[in-house]
């Protein structure tokens, strides 16, 4: 999976390509750090267009990021097909804002 980070403040935006799964630890953290230390940043928008399939590990490090956003709000955009399922039965809409597409 690759993670590409775009900080325009208040807003970052990261774009996932690929699948999301505990193998894209690494990278999924070194997309988030910079977008989390950075103070002007307030909302931060996570982008699953290129996404096709997501583990409970990668479940788990959106729970992590959303514990460390400290009051920023996270929203998980352009959710569809697999992922939408997965995050849907994971009850991630009471927890994160989530745009779904078709």
């Amino acid at each position: 999976m690759q993670a590409l980070l775009t900080l325009a403040p208040p807003l970052a935006h990261i774009r996932l390509d690929g699948n999301f799964t505990f193998e894209a630890h690494r990278t999924f953290k070194e997309a988030t750090t910079p977008a989390l230390d950075h103070s002007a940043v307030k909302q931060i928008e996570v982008d699953f267009a290129d996404v096709g399939y997501l583990d409970s590990a990668a479940l788990g490090m959106l729970l992590l990021l959303n514990e460390r956003a400290t009051g920023r709000q996270v929203r998980l955009i352009n959710v569809k097909g697999t992922v939408r399922s997965v995050l849907e039965i994971a009850n991630f809409g009471k927890l994160f804002d989530i745009d779904f597409v078709d």
